[in-house]
């Protein structure tokens, strides 16, 4: 870098967004492992690939329009 850039550079911008997310880990430092925790619970599970591979050969195809009456 110049000289003469290093003299006028500005400061990196900080959205609003990222300088509150930034106070609240260090308000809550334990947030990030809460929220680790929390997505466990409801969507890092084991997959029965058994189980799976019987409720896709069960399903039935749908017809173009669902609401069609037969005739």
């Amino acid at each position: 870098m110049s000289i003469a850039t290093t003299i006028f550079r500005r400061p990196d911008y900080e959205s609003d967004t990222t300088l509150f997310i930034a106070q609240l880990k260090a308000a809550k430092p334990t947030l990030e492992a809460e929220q680790r925790a929390g997505r466990a619970l409801l969507w890092d599970k084991n997959i029965d690939r058994n189980a799976q591979t019987d409720i896709n050969e069960g399903k039935v195809a749908q017809s173009a329009y669902v609401y069609q009456t037969k005739k």
